[in-house]
């Protein structure tokens, strides 16, 4: 019966991937309607934190990009990435992964993605290698972030104080240097750029000949003071964020009693809820110091984009819970002894998954707590949260695409396989590096 309720989950999880956007939640609730009447199964917990840490902090860069702070951002990372351009096969992965670790969203990568593809092609360098390994360095920065959903829900997970300043301290460093080695790995991959034939046959055309020799411009200008405070009050925040992990001794503490989203059953805040005051708090004060109307934040494209990653998590995440819960015992006997004796096999499991989620946080909240069950140590369980980032496997993610429509060049491409695309060389250098030293950083750290 597992196997027909497990292909069931796939399914489901397969059509709402093809569908795009919500198609994921709905197709999952599906899926869980198929499981309770058809399967008797007892619905899990929804996954309500998750949904509700994504409100608050999608809402506050939502926040931050109506007041202008994203695009001066935005604008500063461009200067990096331009300033020079020889390099841009590593500049431009980290200058993207530090800016999606400050604002706890992949999707500013958009704005970059242009800057990256014209200042390599203008170099002559293939700009499939900068683009591939900066759309991955967008995906793993969010695991690490103080301000992405992921993070905030494995801390959760692990429920103890100072859970998301470890998850930091690991799995920064180690993506950092699996970020290093993606981009050794493409440094040389392909043909140069002027003996493609794809680009010698795109050169025939003079409209993007002329492209091609224009020379390099600056796009933004100064970011507007508007803009600059809001950024000081998100920089305020993260910090407000990071030191609340670090010095939980620092929070109010009240009586024991049943727990809830905002209390441990013994009194303690919980990370998740100190993190949602803190982030809609900044909202609130951003909008009233900018002048940002709420209008212009329910305007933003990120606000838009909530709603959808609401959706989304509600329906999979319910439905792949609920099926954990009602398999619990047979995934612990068949996976328990294999996770126990090589920790680093759960992180294929967390890695399929996160090929069909196409979500860091749905995967996370999906899969994690059956790490705790199979007896994962919270080492363990850091190490492998970066496999959560497998959404570049299938070439339908939007940030894969976004790339390769950036790329008028034609080299950054999917393959005549479908998997041989130009994203899959980076992706798996980066995470099984960053997982086998988050492996080796987790016994330093513990």
């Amino acid at each position: 019966m597992i196997w027909i309720e497990l292909v069931i989950l796939l399914a489901a999880i397969l059509i709402g991937a093809r569908l795009k956007g919500i198609g994921l939640g709905v197709m999952g609730m599906l899926g869980m309607l198929i499981f309770v009447f058809g399967f008797h199964m007892k619905p899990a917990d929804p996954p309500v934190d998750v949904m509700l840490i994504i409100v608050a902090i999608v809402t506050t860069a939502a926040t931050l990009q109506a007041a202008g702070g994203l695009e001066y951002l935005v604008g500063v990372a461009e200067k990096v990435i331009r300033s020079n351009p020889s390099r841009i096969t590593f500049i431009a992965p980290f200058t993207v992964y530090f800016l999606c670790l400050f604002a706890g969203t992949s999707h500013v990568v958009y704005s970059l993605l242009p800057i990256i593809a014209d200042v390599a092609a203008k170099k002559r360098i293939r700009p499939e290698r900068p683009l591939s390994v900066s759309v991955v360095a967008s995906h793993v920065a969010l695991t690490g972030s103080p301000m992405s959903a992921a993070t905030a829900a494995l801390a959760g997970i692990m429920a103890y104080n100072g859970a998301a300043i470890d998850i930091m301290k690991i799995c920064i460093p180690s993506c950092l240097l699996g970020l290093l080695a993606g981009a050794i790995a493409v440094a040389r991959k392909g043909k140069e750029l002027n003996d493609d034939p794809v680009f010698r046959e795109k050169m025939k055309d003079p409209a993007f000949r002329h492209w091609m020799e224009a020379p390099l411009e600056q796009i933004r200008g100064k970011g507007s003071a508007r803009a600059k405070l809001a950024v000081v009050i998100f920089s305020i925040t993260i910090l407000l964020v990071v030191c609340c992990g670090a010095f939980p001794q620092m929070l109010p503490h009240f009586e024991p009693g049943k727990a809830n989203f905002g209390v441990n059953a013994d009194g303690s805040l919980k990370m998740n809820a100190v993190i949602a005051m803190i982030t809609l708090a900044a909202s609130g004060m951003m909008m009233l110091l900018t002048k940002t109307t709420p209008a212009a934040v329910a305007g933003a494209g990120l606000f838009n984009a909530m709603a959808v990653a609401v959706v989304a998590v509600f329906g999979v995440v319910w439905m792949s819970a609920t099926f954990m819960q009602h398999n619990e015992l047979a995934l612990t006997h068949a996976l328990g002894d294999i996770v126990k004796a090589h920790p680093w096999t759960f992180a294929l499991a967390v890695f399929v998954m996160g090929m069909f989620m196409f979500s860091q946080a749905a995967t996370t909240r999906a899969m994690m707590p059956l790490g705790v069950t199979l007896g994962l140590t919270h080492p363990a369980l850091i190490a492998v949260f970066p496999a959560v980032n497998a959404d570049f496997v299938l070439p339908g993610y939007p940030t894969l695409l976004a790339a390769i429509q950036f790329d008028r060049t034609g080299t950054t491409r999917i393959g005549k396989f479908v998997l041989n695309h130009s994203f899959m060389r980076p992706g798996l250098v980066v995470l099984t590096v960053a997982i086998a030293l988050g492996f080796l950083l987790g016994t330093f750290f513990f």
